[in-house]
C-alpha cells in the first residue's frame, strides 16, 4: 500500500485534519445557513479550487516535460481586463456586461497561452525561460491595464463567481470541479492523455510514432493559461477588485507544489489528476491549520516547504527500497519464529 504514490500524501492530509481536529473540535461541522453550506471543509474547497485549477493544467504541461511559471501573471492580466470592462461599462452590474467581461479576459488568456506555446514547440525555447519571459512581463501589462490602480469594482453578477453559491455549494468549487473533470475525462477516456505520457517520456520516439508533438504543446501551455485566467477570475471576483501586484501571486509555486506532492514527476512522463487533487487539498489544509494553530502566516511558506520535503522523501524510490527491505526482513523473521515453534 506505501507502494501507491498516493498513500503518502494522503496520509499527509489526514494528519493536518487530526491537527485541526484537535486545535479546534468544530473542524469537520457543516451547517447549512439560508441554503448555503458553511464550514472548515467547505472553506479549504472554496479557497482552495483556484489553485486545483491552474494544478489541473499544471499538470498535464509537466507531463510534457514542460513548466509553466507565467500563470499567476496570467491570472492577474485576466482579472485585470475584467474589471477594467466592467468598470469602464455603464451597466457595471448587468450580466451581458459580466459576460462580455469574462470572454474578453478568457480570450486574451488564450492567446498569451498560444505564446507560451509558440516559444516552446516552435522557437524550441526551455520552457522555464519561455515561461519565465511572460511571468515577468505579465505583471506589467496587467498594471498598464489597471493604470496602476486597484480597480474596484460593484457588479453582484461578477461577484457571484467568487463567493457566490449554487445550490448550497460555493460557486468556485463547482467551477473547480468542471475544469477537474473535463480533463481527467477528456485525457483518460481518450487517447490524448496517453500522447501527453508520450511526449513526456521521449519526444522524438513520439514524434516518429506519429504523434504531434508541437501541437500537443501548444494545446496544454493554451489549456494551462486558460485555467490561469479562469483562476483569476474567481480571485478577482472573492474580493471584487483587481490587484495587479497581488492577485494570483506566488500562485504558481503552489500549483507546482500540489503536481509534485500528488506524485507527478517534473521529469514528465506519467500523471496522476487525482494525485494533484490530493496535493491541492494537502496545500490549502496547510494553509488553513497555520491560521488554526496560531502560527504567524509569515511562516506558511516555511511549513509548505517542510511538507513538500516530507512528502517528496517518503514517495521517494531509496524510502521506498527502505521500506521493503524492512517487510523482507520481518517476513524472513516471522518465518524464522514459526519453524522455530
Amino acid at each position: 500500500m506505501a507502494s501507491n504514490r498516493l498513500f503518502w500524501p494522503v496520509v499527509m492530509l489526514l494528519v493536518l485534519f487530526a491537527i485541526n481536529l484537535v486545535a479546534f473540535p468544530g473542524f469537520f461541522e457543516i451547517t447549512v445557513r439560508d441554503g448555503q453550506l458553511f464550514g472548515s471543509l467547505i472553506d479549504i474547497l472554496r479557497n482552495g479550487a483556484p489553485t486545483l485549477i491552474i494544478a489541473v493544467g499544471m499538470t498535464l504541461v509537466i507531463a510534457t516535460r514542460g513548466i509553466d511559471l507565467s500563470v499567476g501573471a496570467v491570472a492577474a492580466i485576466s482579472g485585470a481586463v475584467a474589471c477594467s470592462i466592467i468598470l469602464g461599462s455603464p451597466a457595471p452590474g448587468s450580466l451581458a456586461t459580466v459576460a462580455v467581461a469574462i470572454t474578453v479576459a478568457l480570450l486574451i488568456s488564450l492567446v498569451l497561452g498560444v505564446w507560451n506555446g509558440f516559444l516552446v514547440a516552435a522557437l524550441g525555447i526551455q520552457p522555464i525561460i519561455a515561461t519565465l519571459i511572460l511571468m515577468t512581463a505579465g505583471r506589467g501589462v496587467a498594471m498598464l491595464i489597471t493604470e496602476g490602480q486597484i480597480l474596484t469594482v460593484n457588479s453582484p453578477p461578477f461577484k457571484f463567481l467568487g463567493s457566490g453559491f449554487w445550490f448550497g455549494i460555493p460557486v468556485a468549487v463547482i467551477i473547480a470541479a468542471v475544469v477537474f473533470g473535463l480533463a481527467a475525462l477528456i485525457t483518460r477516456r481518450t487517447a490524448l492523455g496517453m500522447f501527453i505520457e508520450s511526449v513526456g517520456i521521449n519526444p522524438e520516439a513520439s514524434r516518429q510514432a506519429g504523434v504531434r508533438a508541437r501541437g500537443l504543446l501548444f494545446a496544454v501551455y493554451t489549456f494551462c493559461a486558460l485555467c490561469a485566467a479562469i483562476a483569476g477570475l474567481i480571485l478577482t471576483a472573492n474580493t471584487a477588485a483587481a490587484d495587479a501586484n497581488n492577485t494570483g501571486l506566488f500562485i504558481e509555486l503552489d500549483a507546482i507544489l500540489a503536481v509534485v506532492i500528488g506524485g507527478t514527476s517534473l521529469a514528465g512522463g506519467r500523471y496522476s489528476l487525482l494525485g494533484t487533487l490530493v496535493g491541492a487539498l494537502v496545500i490549502q489544509t496547510l494553509v488553513t491549520t497555520v491560521y488554526t494553530v496560531g502560527i504567524p502566516p509569515i511562516a506558511t511558506m516555511v511549513f509548505k516547504a517542510a511538507v513538500v520535503t516530507i512528502v517528496c522523501l517518503l514517495q521517494s524510490p531509496t524510502t521506498a527500497e527502505a521500506l521493503s527491505g524492512f517487510r523482507r526482513r520481518l517476513a524472513v523473521r516471522s518465518g524464522k519464529g514459526v519453524a522455530a515453534s
